[in-house]
């Protein structure tokens, strides 16, 4: 486990999951939110978030969540030699979805650039839900099952599994 893609619907829990992950085994966390957005919510020039995504799967050893766009997001997951993709049922992640928003009026949520606007970005994601949910989530599904032979997979489908998963990490 040297370069690991974390990805999912909103509200999954991705870099909730990214961030311990790399506290268990020491590997460089990148978080594409924090990529792809500056401090405060602007986006960053596509040409020049591609050139930073470029550029991370050319190092040895990372942990990426997020999506970031199509494009890179396969191209992560070709270099990648470890899939884990959070697959909660869609009201799991609407309620989580939900509870970010309530927390980040408080705190910044995980993974999120600095003074990111959380009612903007919580909305986005009630929208992301609906539409990953569709379109995505079926192509991660054919993803995992298509990349069981060539790399560690990790398809979890519940907050216990996921518990489970950093446990059976943070044992090894």
């Amino acid at each position: 486990m040297k370069k690991v893609a974390i990805f999912g619907n909103a509200g999954g829990g991705k870099s909730t999951l990214a961030k311990q992950l790399a506290e268990a085994t020491s590997l460089p966390l990148y978080s594409l939110d924090k990529i792809k957005y500056k401090a405060g919510g602007g986006e960053v020039p596509h040409t020049e978030y591609l050139n930073i995504h470029s550029g991370l799967l050319s190092q040895e050893e990372w942990i990426i969540d997020g999506f970031g766009c199509v494009a890179s997001a396969w191209e992560r997951f070709s270099a990648a030699d470890t899939l884990i993709f959070i697959d909660l049922p869609l009201l799991t992640h609407g309620t989580w979805v939900t509870k970010r928003f309530l927390k980040g009026l408080f705190v910044d949520p995980e993974g999120w650039p600095d003074n990111s606007p959380i009612l903007k970005g919580t909305l986005n994601s009630y929208r992301v839900l609906w539409l990953c949910h569709r379109r995505l989530t079926p192509a991660y599904r054919q993803l995992v099952t298509n990349s069981m032979k060539s790399k560690k997979v990790h398809h979890l489908r519940s907050p216990r599994a996921i518990r489970e998963f950093l446990n059976d990490i943070r044992s090894e």
